[in-house]
Formats: structure tokens, sequence, C-alpha cells
């Protein structure tokens, strides 16, 4: 069988904005829906959406932090969403159900990373809990509201390289290392978006997961200056000093692209990278490029899908 992990030859690429891979797409009368779409990569991808034409729903956890970073944009509105809390997570969506919308296109992009050992809702592990377990409950309650033809974009990363899934714990409960938690976390996103893509199909929804890059964010808050300074990312100034990061609006266009692009009509469940979608690398070592078999399996897809069910108690397609 074809691997479906072929790039496209999109004519973007690595250097490539937000703003570049929309130009010339018209998303008037479409709605957007970007958790943490107030900041970082989210701050771009709402802008680039918005920018489109899209009407922007940005949910966000401090709802007047994100209304003040969004001031000025009036096609952008705001909602609370604490991924970490299932009540949160459940009472938003709702109210976007209840709203009598329809999302045509939903950007998974709040995160957290490399944070001390954390639980959330019942006792989650908090990487896996906030990145993956919350948008999966998300985008499943949401799912009545989700309009035939949409994508679902998810942000996974390079990070799953560094970790599958530990189907025997999953919640790190016999020591924990914060770099595996993301990297699990990211695993779990890109087989999100997997099986999302399997089950959506019959819909017309179509759900693709992107590595942005390396980007310096508030997603680092959790990372002091002389960590990153002996990864070799930042020097003593706390300037970004390593060559393969990407600005922010570089960031936010493999997630815009995988929003909007008609390269991608008839595609779906791909991971995707620097603007196109990315080769699959089973290599060794981990490297800072393509997609390790383990978060593309269908076989892993499905299997963490009925996980997540179970610990959510929510499925839309049982």
């Amino acid at each position: 069988m074809q691997n479906p992990q072929t790039p496209l030859n999109s004519g973007f690429g690595f250097r490539s904005t937000a703003a570049d891979v929309v130009a010339g797409i018209d998303l008037a009368g479409k709605l957007a829906i970007v958790t943490g779409g107030h900041s970082g990569l989210g701050l771009e991808t709402t802008r680039a959406l918005a920018g489109a034409g899209a009407h922007v729903l940005v949910l966000a956890r401090s709802p007047g932090a994100a209304r003040q970073a969004l001031e000025g944009m009036p096609q952008v509105e705001v909602d609370r969403l604490d991924l970490a809390d299932p009540a949160s997570v459940r009472a938003c969506a709702e109210r976007f159900v209840a709203s009598g919308r329809r999302a045509d296109i939903v950007i998974c992009n709040a995160a957290v990373m490399a944070n001390p050992e954390t639980r959330v809702g019942p006792g989650w592990e908090s990487q896996f809990g906030t990145n993956h377990l919350g948008h999966y409950a998300l985008v499943n309650r949401l799912w009545p509201a989700i309009a035939r033809g949409a994508r679902v974009v998810s942000l996974s990363s390079m990070g799953h390289h560094y970790c599958p899934m530990r189907w025997d714990d999953v919640q790190f409960d016999t020591g924990y290392d914060k770099w595996l938690a993301y990297g699990q976390s990211k695993t779990a996103i890109a087989l999100f978006a997997k099986q999302l893509d399997t089950l959506g199909q019959a819909q017309g929804v179509r759900s693709f997961s992107v590595h942005p890059g390396k980007i310096y964010t508030p997603l680092q808050r959790h990372m002091d200056l002389g960590e990153m300074r002996s990864l070799g990312w930042l020097n003593d100034q706390g300037d970004v000093i390593d060559p393969t990061f990407k600005t922010a609006p570089q960031g936010a266009a493999t997630t815009v692209w995988a929003a909007t692009s008609a390269l991608l009509d008839g595609h779906g469940g791909l991971y995707c990278e620097d603007c196109d979608v990315a080769v699959h690398d089973d290599s060794p070592q981990p490297i800072e490029s393509g997609v390790r078999s383990y978060a593309i399996a269908p076989a892993q897809a499905e299997r963490l899908w009925t996980l997540s069910a179970q610990l959510t108690g929510v499925d839309a397609f049982a």
C-alpha cells in the first residue's frame, strides 16, 4: 500500500508564515475555534484566520487576559476553557453546541510542556491530561456542532520522537520524567488525529496533526534560562541563538496550512511539518523532522481512542 506520508510539494516551507499560506484564501462566513488562541502560536493562528475573513472563537483558561491580547480584532470572541478540568471542557462545549452554530475549523493548539509532575482531572498526568485528554473530550463534545467538511488540526510536535505510548504506565505512576511525559502527550495527539480522521470521514470531517517547529513562546514557561542555554536554544542574555528556531508567525504556518489548504482536500490522518506532509522517520536516534510509525499506526490510534473514551467517559462515535 502506498505510504500516505508523502509530501505534496506545497510550495511553502520552513520559513513560510501563517500569512503566507493563507494569502488569497477567503474564509468569510467560516467559524474557527482555536484553543489557546491568544498567546504564542495560537495568537498568530488567530490573526491569520481572522485576517482571511474567518470568525474566530478563542478558548482560554483566562478569558480576561485573552480579551486583552486580542483587543482590536472585531472578528474574534473569547470563551472560557480549562483543558485540565473535565467540567470546564464539558461546560464550554455545551455552550457552543447550544448556540446553534457550526465550527468549520477546530485548532487544538493549547498545551503545557515539561512541567513538574502534576495531576489533573481525576488524577491524570498533567501533560497527557491537558494536551491530549482535554482536547479529546472537547472535540468529542463539540462533535454535534462540527460542520460537514470541517477540518480539525491538532498540534503534536517532534517531541513525539522521544516517547511512544507507554501502555504499561500511561499516567507515569511509577516515576515521572517531564520530557518523556511531554513526548508521550505529543504521540497521543498524532494518534488522536489519525483515529478522528478515520471516524470522521463519514461526516466529511478530516483531521491532521502538525509539528509547528521549534519556537520560543510562553510554552517554555516551566524551563529556566540555564536549561535552555544548555540545550543551545538561548544565550546568556536570553536571546534565541539556535538557527533551527522559527518565529511565531512561521511556527503557526503549518497549522494554518493544514486547516485551509486545498491541496489537502481528500486527504486526512496525516502528520504535517513545514507546510507540507511529513515523511516517515524511524531512524534509531530521534531527530527534529519526520514522523515515527508508532505515532500514525492505525492500531495504536484505535487503542488510544478506546482508552481515552474510558478515561473521559465520552465518545461521540460510540
